[in-house]
């Protein structure tokens, strides 16, 4: 036990330091993007320089892990939630985002059947210029196999429990570099809402993504630890169609392929096994955004999905598919002197 707590104190001091070096080199870097201490509205954008947006998001977004066997059955593993809540704030060029599984929209229901499941988000994200920078940490645990009946017809839904893999927990460090081509085009006015945009634009914007993941499952006798590292190139386009002056549709569309390097180590009642794979994977992203904004408040919804896979075997294909709806709520305020001074001196001494 206190192996486990001095592993997750040190993934988490790892975290910080991570976010501390990005945040300062960043700093440094934007030296390079640096314009006007306060920039002013265009003929494509409006400013909100010293406004702080602060936003909920709820989705209906849920972990699953699908097994395909073509020779077989399937394995479905599902979280058991209905929802994430997403904290976000953002003010200039910096954004954070905190999210997990709110209890009071039903998080963890039938606890007794489908067993506990938790999560986690830390999502970092730095505007400089065309270029967008995030650095991303989540942790998922609890799953239960959601199709029973396929592996038991005599299984009553709603009345017999579920397998659960109460140990079974992902973790995942991610990070993405993404560059926008068309200067008329704000990724702002969509993501963070630090700005917005009056005439309708599109772009094409590439992403690099790179992620490190560990799977750990602990089931009866068997340990097993699985090491996934993945780089992954995306296409990405962006499009934000202004419908009046206040209101927006903005559909998108990411496919991406990469490569997956894999490491499993597992030890069944003593015996140790290590294997180690080198896959290609395939996934596409997108789907569409509609709200309204005003200077002060702005809100929303979307429909997304994402789709990855890639091929363990000839017969076996590991895929793991989304679709779900997010609503937003935002609101924009004057930044207090105690955040807007230290920014306005980091400002200062990076266009020196």
């Amino acid at each position: 036990m206190k192996t486990a707590k001095r592993q997750s104190s040190n993934q988490k001091k790892y975290l910080i330091r991570t976010c501390l070096f990005l945040m300062l080199f960043v700093l440094s870097f934007s030296k390079s993007f640096s314009q006007n201490k306060s920039p002013k509205d265009t003929v494509n954008f409006i400013y909100y320089p010293d406004k702080i947006m602060v936003r909920a998001n709820l989705s209906t977004q849920t972990d699953s892990y699908l097994l395909n066997n073509k020779k077989g059955t399937n394995l479905d593993l599902e979280t058991n939630n209905n929802y994430k809540l997403f904290l976000s704030i953002d003010y200039k060029f910096i954004g954070f985002s905190y999210g997990f599984y709110p209890k009071f929209f039903g998080g963890n229901k039938d606890e007794d059947l489908k067993g506990k499941s938790s999560f986690s988000d830390y999502n970092f994200r730095f505007f400089l210029g065309r270029w967008l920078q995030t650095v991303n940490y989540s942790k998922t645990k609890g799953y239960y196999v959601a199709n029973m009946s396929d592996f038991n017809p005599d299984w009553v839904e709603g009345k017999d429990q579920y397998l659960q893999f109460p140990d079974f927990k992902t973790i995942q460090y991610g990070m993405s570099t993404s560059y926008l081509f068309n200067p008329k085009f704000s990724l702002k006015s969509i993501t963070s809402f630090t700005e917005w945009q009056k005439k309708s634009a599109g772009s094409f914007v590439p992403s690099l993504i790179y992620t490190y993941n560990r799977i750990i499952s602990k089931i009866d006798n068997l340990n097993g630890r699985q090491k996934e590292f993945d780089v992954r190139l995306a296409a990405g386009y962006y499009y934000n169609f202004i419908i009046h002056k206040n209101f927006y549709i903005a559909p998108h569309l990411s496919p991406s392929i990469g490569v997956k390097f894999l490491n499993d180590k597992s030890v069944d009642s003593g015996v140790e096994t290590i294997e180690k794979e080198t896959y290609f994977t395939r996934n596409i992203e997108g789907g569409i955004k509609l709200g309204y904004n005003s200077k002060r408040i702005l809100f929303g919804a979307s429909l997304n999905f994402d789709d990855s896979s890639y091929n363990e075997d000839k017969a076996t294909v590991i895929s793991n598919n989304k679709i779900y709806g997010l609503l937003y709520f935002g609101y924009r305020f004057d930044a207090p002197e105690f955040v807007s001074k230290p920014i306005e001196k980091i400002d200062d001494k990076i266009k020196m």
